[in-house]
């Protein structure tokens, strides 16, 4: 098989074409795809249509070691948690389970039913972001600590902004809710972290932070827009209108995504399957703190880099 990279924007995305994925691939075309993650933060791959759920985990253990589905959320898999609509549709813009210490590696997510229009995926650069900030926001983010929890607005996909007023969040998305926050957690991040693999900085922000601490309620509100409205500059982004057959992979430690929720009542299911990563660090070499819970049993905290064996744990 001959890897074929297709750079998709300036800042973020690449499609890989050319290989057949499985768990049976030789090192050297893993450490090619890792590469690729690093390089584009999201990479996408078409006509996958032989991958089920086991061969999506198998393939996921040669990149990294899968967490349990979810830290709160187990109702519904053990290491693969299916991102369905009846659910849960996450329209905001996140960095996945940054309300505990041990923010996940990446996450790889297969189509498996699909609307016949919308349900697109926007990914954003946090690496980008950070390049991009002028001298004076660059020195007040990296001094910066964000408290990330697991409470959050979950209402605003529901109120005013799409007509459907809160107590008509549908029984399923209440249940679903109440699981996520079934557990408490809270954890303090650096706002600037920096990337375990590359040595690069980017913002660690999205829909779990709080507010930031030392700062008021004010305070954190109107810096939390400054920094995260240069995560999502249209030109730091890359939409991806999904197909059967489509697996992406985003690197966690880097990106912000949005599940756009423009498909009406038609059902949308993906699969996916979270490696797990490393403690933040800060650029003066702070690492993050644990407030409220414990995420042991999520995952490992595991160091930088790809497996030399697929080792199922």
């Amino acid at each position: 098989m001959t890897l074929q990279i297709k750079k998709l924007g300036a800042n973020i995305g690449a499609q890989l074409d050319g290989i057949t994925l499985s768990g049976d691939l030789d090192q050297a075309t893993v450490a090619a795809i890792n590469d690729a993650l690093l390089a584009h933060k999201v990479i996408f791959f078409r006509e996958q249509h032989h991958l089920d759920d086991d061969g999506q985990l198998a393939f996921a253990r040669r990149l990294g070691t899968p967490t349990i589905a979810h830290p709160t959320v187990t109702s519904r898999g053990h290491q693969i948690l299916p991102i369905d609509s009846n659910y849960d549709k996450a329209n905001s813009w996140h960095t996945d389970v940054t309300f505990v210490d041990r923010i996940p590696k990446a996450s790889l997510l297969r189509a498996v039913t699909l609307p016949e229009y919308g349900g697109t995926t926007t990914w954003a650069s946090t690496e980008a972001a950070y390049d991009q900030l002028p001298e004076p926001l660059r020195v007040l983010a990296e001094n910066l600590w964000g408290v990330h929890t697991n409470v959050y607005d979950y209402v605003s996909a529901y109120g005013p902004a799409s007509g459907t007023a809160e107590d008509a969040v549908p029984d399923t998305v209440s249940e679903y809710r109440k699981e996520f926050e079934s557990a408490y957690y809270e954890t303090e991040h650096p706002v600037v972290r920096v990337h375990p693999e590359t040595g690069r900085r980017a913002l660690l922000l999205g829909h779990f932070v709080k507010r930031f601490a030392g700062l008021s309620a004010g305070e954190s509100a109107a810096l939390f827009a400054l920094l995260q409205a240069r995560v999502t500059k249209l030109e730091n982004t890359v939409r991806w209108s999904w197909q059967a057959g489509d697996l992406a992979i985003w690197d966690n430690r880097a990106t912000q995504h949005y599940a756009v929720a423009d498909y009406d009542d038609q059902y949308r299911r993906l699969s996916r399957v979270t490696l797990a990563g490393d403690i933040p660090v800060g650029v003066d070499g702070s690492h993050s703190r644990v407030v409220a819970g414990d995420a042991s049993h999520y995952s490992e905290v595991v160091a930088a880099g790809i497996p030399t064996l697929s080792v199922v744990p």
